[in-house]
């Protein structure tokens, strides 16, 4: 499996280095810096600002999904108050890509809910993801 020691916060940020991995902000180091930064798989849970403030509907402009962004799943809260939007418009960019894109949107859980087990139907996200990894070989890859 993976190991939950290394899984942390940073929708944004993911989602902005699976969509500007081609780009290096520093001066090359050692021939580690000819490798491919790009991730082979994004997971994003409840992403922030993927979404213009003035229209909830159009992605920021660092958020250029193309067909080389690699395959994503988010899980979004409806009353998240960074927008549920984010992980909508980035489905449907990855969509409109032909990037293999799944989505999981729920009523209730707020924003912060991370792993912790609640009565809310969002506390499933960590199940479904695990699924969504065995489809792509990932989890198999490490055991």
């Amino acid at each position: 499996g993976i190991n939950a020691e290394y899984m942390g916060a940073g929708g944004h940020l993911s989602a902005t280095v699976s969509n500007n991995f081609g780009k290096r902000n520093y001066t090359k180091l050692d021939d580690a810096d000819d490798l491919s930064s790009r991730p082979d798989f994004t997971i994003l849970i409840y992403p922030a600002y993927l979404v213009q403030d003035d229209d909830l509907g159009t992605l920021n402009p660092e958020i250029n999904i193309t067909a080389s962004t690699p395959p994503a799943i988010t899980v979004q809260t409806e009353d998240d108050p960074v927008h549920v939007e984010c992980a909508v418009q980035y489905f449907l960019g990855l969509k409109r890509a032909g990037v293999p894109a799944e989505a999981h949107l729920y009523p209730v859980g707020r924003h912060g809910y991370g792993l912790r087990p609640s009565p809310n139907e969002v506390s499933t996200w960590p199940a479904r993801v695990a699924r969504w990894l065995d489809a792509r070989n990932v989890t198999k890859l490490a055991a």
